[in-house]
């Protein structure tokens, strides 16, 4: 029996096995757990360890840092520069004298120092977000094989290469695929074939592409399928 116009199915969380494939739920959200690759003995001992330690890569944060260092040295060497002057007697300069009369006579309720006090307090904590945080969201961390060389995907390719393998489904007629850290969410056309065939179909060769993804943490599987819509 062919399934209504437009109505999309999915399989239950854990529905999709090694043999068996059960197609009498409507939501799919199997999570594929790969084993561990088998190493040889004396190649890389613990490295079970290291892949379940693995977290993400750490960005090298260039922009922000070089930011941040060039306003430093441009302030430090205007403040030295205009130290020296003094001490030379030579007048400081106006902006010294400006900003020492606004901090003796500027009360500490006055508007533009509360809200330049509030943009200088959330530029402080961003910079301190990104000192303490890895970045880079769009990579993968992959598990390390027995040359321990730390390797990553992005996780725009690990969908171009789900999408690949969700065409060669038969009765699909289109697939948009995307990766994220945690879940990867497919929504497929099938123009001929029963849904549900179509979304076992996918079910098990998109379980296999994770597995071979090679990833460190591999993502759940989501899958919808429905008939395209009639012009």
């Amino acid at each position: 029996m062919s399934e209504p116009e437009g109505k999309g199915t999915e399989s239950s969380p854990g529905s999709v096995r090694a043999d068996v494939v059960e197609l009498d739920q409507s939501s799919s959200a199997a999570r594929y757990e790969p084993r561990r690759p088998t190493l040889e003995h004396g190649a890389g001992d613990g490295d079970g360890d290291g892949d379940a330690k693995a977290g993400r890569f750490w960005s090298w944060r260039r922009i922000p840092a070089a930011v941040v260092a060039a306003i430093l040295l441009g302030a430090a060497a205007l403040v030295l520069y205009d130290v020296a002057a003094v001490r030379a007697e030579h007048p400081a300069m106006y902006w010294r004298r400006w900003l020492a009369d606004q901090l003796a006579t500027v009360p500490l309720d006055d508007t533009w120092l509360l809200v330049g006090s509030g943009v200088a307090g959330l530029v402080g904590l961003w910079l301190i977000a990104l000192a303490l945080t890895p970045g880079l969201r769009q990579v993968l961390p992959m598990r390390r094989g027995p040359s321990r060389v730390r390797a990553g995907l992005d996780r725009d390719a690990a969908a171009l290469a789900l999408r690949d393998r969700a065409l060669e489904v038969a009765g699909v007629q289109s697939v948009k695929v995307r990766a994220r850290r945690s879940k990867v969410r497919v929504r497929a056309l099938a123009h001929f074939r029963e849904l549900d065939d179509v979304r076992a179909d996918l079910d098990t060769a998109l379980t296999a592409g994770i597995g071979e993804l090679g990833l460190v943490d591999p993502p759940a599987l989501s899958v919808r399928v429905r008939r395209p819509k009639k012009g």
